[in-house]
């Protein structure tokens, strides 16, 4: 497929063409360890995207009986797309070594999407967010090292660094200093609206991910870790999904929703490394612009309304797939004082006072990012390589 310059060029292929066969939907993995690290990234971002279309269109199906059937079509394929996508993982990841990844796709893409970000306050938004990620990135690169032995870098592959950000201890807020101020529907470019659907699907799976496998450990400090953690991506959730306009129907959500696929799939296609995985991203973004152009016509039909009112013509500028070290960098020199007071960022000394209260309640008997990262700064190597103040004598 070529450049996709306009959102209506292509209809893709119709949705009842869109097949699977279960050796189809399971096939090979990639690699742990000799696939780029960003092709996992690609992985976790699109299942997480696929995930929360099917979420959304489930939701509006609760309130709509025209919708119940043509959303269910649509979902069908969604749940299919998933399942290939997120196979793609092989089974020598770890679920801990699959946290490293997701907190590297939190690190990297909100960090993209903060430099494309036209809204100066959404772009803040991200930042704001980004530098609490990249604070579990650390926790959990020294719960791996504690636990496994390993070397986090192992899957970061150098693109990202493994240092504190803003503490997880001090990211506990008052729910009321999660909500942010939403953007205008009618005033607002496509990119923004679709930069609010990305980075909330994608942390809509890791909160999902963490509240899953959190339980399934037996270290003790690893099971309140990630507790802490999955609490903070449920105040990300809330952050970034409250960056949407409330005012937008259920089948103008769905809609952006179609063309934030699109346009995701589209930037990975631009810059997916391994062939095969390259294949399968060509293969859904031909099945999401058929995904658009069906709802396309469902709002027209419910709604008397152009879809290009909302969209537009012309798709943004793809996506960034690639270390944003030097970015993150200049904002963890900047922003990690920076607190919440309702909708606003403020520094420290003026953060809320129902935040303060939270954070104390429930770090009352300790905090696990912080027991866990205790001593731990990240060096390269395992346990097995680096030298201990006692280290076994062989004769």
């Amino acid at each position: 497929m070529g450049p996709i310059n306009n959102l209506w060029d292509n209809a893709g292929t119709p949705l009842d063409q869109q097949r699977f066969t279960w050796r189809d939907m399971v096939g090979n993995p990639i690699s742990k360890l000799d696939d780029d690290a960003f092709t996992r990234v690609r992985i976790i971002l699109l299942n997480g995207l696929e995930l929360d279309a099917l979420r959304l269109k489930h939701i509006a199906a609760r309130f709509n009986d025209e919708l119940r059937v043509p959303l269910a079509k649509l979902r069908r394929v969604e749940q299919h797309q998933a399942t290939m996508i997120n196979w793609l993982l092989s089974a020598d990841h770890s679920p801990l070594e699959t946290t490293i990844a997701y907190e590297q796709v939190a690190i990297e893409v909100t960090a993209a999407v903060a430099q494309a970000e036209p809204d100066p306050y959404q772009a803040q938004t991200y930042r704001f967010g980004l530098l609490e990620d990249f604070d579990h990135l650390y926790r959990y690169s020294a719960l791996l090292d504690r636990l496994e032995g390993k070397d986090a870098n192992n899957i970061l592959q150098g693109y990202t660094d493994i240092v504190p950000g803003r503490p997880t201890v001090d990211e506990h807020r008052a729910p009321q200093d999660d909500v942010r101020r939403h953007y205008e529907r009618g005033n607002t470019a496509l990119i923004t609206k679709l930069h609010t659907t990305l980075i909330t699907a994608a942390e809509y799976q890791t909160h999902d991910y963490y509240m899953n496998i959190g339980p399934l450990f037996a270290d003790p400090m690893a099971r309140q870790l990630y507790a802490e953690i999955a609490s903070i991506e449920e105040q990300h959730v809330t952050q970034y999904g409250s960056l949407q306009d409330p005012g937008e129907s259920l089948l103008e959500k769905i809609l952006i929703h179609e063309a934030t696929e699109v346009y995701t799939y589209y930037s990975c296609v631009e810059q997916e490394t391994n062939s095969r995985i390259k294949a399968i991203w060509e293969r859904f973004l031909d099945y999401e612009l058929g995904h658009l152009a069906m709802v396309s016509e469902l709002f027209k039909q419910y709604e008397r309304r152009d879809p290009a009112e909302v969209l537009g013509q012309v798709i943004p500028t793809s996506l960034q797939f690639a270390s944003q070290r030097e970015f993150v960098r200049t904002v963890l020199s900047t922003e990690v004082p920076l607190r919440a007071n309702g909708t606003a960022f403020v520094d420290q000394q003026d953060e809320s006072q129902a935040s303060i209260r939270a954070r104390t309640i429930l770090n009352a008997e300790g905090s696990p990012s912080d027991s866990v990262a205790a001593g731990y700064q990240w060096s390269p190597g395992t346990e097995l390589s680096r030298n201990h103040d006692n280290p076994i004598r062989r004769n």
